[in-house]
């Protein structure tokens, strides 16, 4: 009996396929063998559509970065006036649904962090800091420089949220200041020695929410475009 045809796959079901191993198995489960496997295709077959993990990896990037609204708040797509309030909103509203982005889906922010963003929708975000940059007074090699180290800025706090919030829930909390090592010795006993860090540990617990992230990249755009 000859074997019936081959079914061809679209970019979008391999990389829906890949999402959810993703999601349900983690980032390390993402490989061409385990998609493949997940399709009921062999990875030589894959290998058509994508040449190595790497090239899978950042075909995930970019359909994940698809969805990212580029907009100005009220749904204009260039800032129409350099009024550097309007720039600093556009600004805030672009990272605050970065971080809703990569925060929604388990896994996004290891794949962001996998290789770099130079696919179409990676440099659409950046073309769009660079625009708010430029229309705010920098220079293009000013603008630049910011909008790497506004990335920086997102992408690392919401590693620590992500880091946060993948820590075992049913671990136990250490008590009496002890802090054990991985050997169970305590690296330090008396938070008395740390008064700073004791008076403020009620500002560290609200370090993984939205006004916390907001106020650094307030912070961060004081210097970089300042308030009229």
């Amino acid at each position: 009996m000859r074997p019936g045809p081959r079914r061809s796959f679209t970019h979008a079901e391999i990389l829906d396929a890949a999402f959810d191993l993703l999601e349900t198995k983690g980032f390390a489960a993402v490989s061409v063998r385990g998609v493949a496997g997940s399709l009921g295709i062999t990875p030589t077959a894959l290998y058509t559509y994508y040449s190595s993990k790497n090239a899978l990896l950042r075909g995930m990037i970019e359909h994940l970065l698809a969805r990212l609204d580029l907009r100005a708040p009220g749904g204009s797509d260039s800032v129409e006036a350099p009024d550097a309030a309007a720039i600093r909103r556009r600004i805030v509203t672009l990272a605050l649904r970065l971080r809703e982005l990569l925060t929604a889906h388990t896994g996004a922010l290891g794949l962001i962090m996998s290789g770099p963003l130079d696919g179409p929708n990676a440099m659409r975000l950046n073309e769009t800091l660079l625009e708010s940059f430029t229309a705010a007074g920098l220079a293009v090699d000013d603008a630049a420089r910011a909008a790497y180290a506004l990335q920086v800025y997102a992408l690392g706090s919401i590693a620590l949220e992500s880091a946060d919030q993948d820590a075992d829930p049913d671990a136990a909390a250490p008590t009496d200041g002890l802090f054990p090592d991985a050997s169970g010795t305590a690296l330090w006993t008396d938070l008395a020695t740390f008064p700073l860090s004791s008076r403020t540990a009620h500002v560290v617990a609200q370090h993984n929410s939205t006004d916390q992230f907001v106020w650094g990249l307030e912070r961060l755009l004081d210097g970089l475009v300042p308030q009229p």
